[in-house]
């Protein structure tokens, strides 16, 4: 309970940034950085709850946005339906490749490798075909207006997004203080174990992974519609699956919190280092491996970890007892 009053107070008090800040490029950098934090807690289902590492989440990313978009282009779809149809439709890609990996199996890099592969699969056909623009991509209209998911200003884009995410992070609340949740990290811990005990890894996995496509493609929904535009290497290319789980990485796996950590502290250091250098093509890339490196050796479990330890040695010092 004590998460959910604080989980509770931190998106109370970012629902009040579109009040006090005025900046339109801040509020554009708090939009995407709510934006990453949905994309990291879709990863963080599968790779931090579930221990199963993902390289291809932009799959679902990809297919949401790719969804939303075409519906509305060429057929003249409502986005707010589209936005139905597509995390629909990301659960279904979800759900396939689940199924034709937990089914035979597939652990660790290689499950890793076969999602990065379906991944390259849907971009080169979504590079292919004409209904998706092929490599000319996609531009979807301009026509400004809540109803069209195109909101005149920031603000609404805003809204949106808070919905989005802290719908997932109350997701991950529920797992974390549920059945479902107790078995997941059984499997993720020692899977073999897990069977032993009775546990179902294989729906286990299944429902982690269809939650996990649900939320990145709602982010990649959010992306069309705010972006306006998309081709395969923006939907399905490798940056997306990178920052899938590059962010919960930074900020804590496995932990409720640090996704919205390692999405502002990315995005921080991507601004700062825009700033300073400009936008030289590749330079984010760049900055994230050379941040996943720093991370994996001096702080594997991410900022939450680090302030969890903070939080220890300060309540040592005061002399308080650690709680059971």
């Amino acid at each position: 309970m004590r998460q959910l009053v604080i989980l509770a107070v931190v998106f109370a008090f970012i629902a009040a940034a579109p009040a006090i800040i005025t900046s339109e490029f801040t509020q554009n950098v708090i939009i995407m950085v709510l934006y990453a934090a949905l994309l990291g807690q879709a990863w963080n289902i599968l790779g931090g709850y579930g221990g199963q590492f993902s390289f291809g989440h932009a799959a679902y990313f990809g297919t949401g946005a790719y969804t939303v978009a075409v519906l509305q282009v060429q057929l003249g779809v409502n986005p707010w339906i589209g936005l139905v149809i597509g995390a629909l439709f990301s659960m279904a890609v979800a759900a396939f490749i689940g199924f034709a990996t937990f089914r035979y199996g597939l652990r660790g890099s290689y499950f890793a490798l076969v999602t990065l592969a379906f991944a390259e699969v849907l971009r080169i056909l979504s590079n292919s075909v004409g209904f998706t623009g092929a490599g000319v991509g996609i531009l979807i209209p301009l026509a400004p207006g809540a109803a069209n998911m195109q909101f005149e200003t920031k603000t609404g884009f805003f809204f949106l997004i808070w919905v989005l995410t802290l719908s997932s992070f109350l997701v991950v609340w529920w797992i974390g203080h549920s059945r479902f949740g107790a078995s997941l990290a059984a499997v993720r811990d020692n899977e073999d174990a897990a069977r032993a005990l009775g546990v179902n890894a294989f729906r286990v996995k299944m429902g982690a992974i269809m939650l996990s496509g649900l939320f990145s493609g709602l982010a990649g929904i959010f992306y069309a519609q705010y972006f306006l535009y998309l081709d395969p290497y923006i939907a399905y290319g490798p940056a997306i699956s990178v920052e899938s789980l590059l962010v919960p990485i930074i900020g804590g796996m496995g932990t409720l919190f640090g996704p919205l950590l390692g999405a502002a502290a990315l995005h921080v250091v991507s601004e700062a280092t825009r700033e300073l250098i400009g936008d030289v093509p590749g330079i984010s890339l760049a900055l994230y491996g050379a941040l996943l490196v720093v991370m994996v050796m001096f702080m594997p479990r991410g900022l939450a970890g680090l302030l969890a330890r903070l939080g220890v040695r300060r309540r040592a010092a005061s002399g308080e007892m650690p709680r059971a």
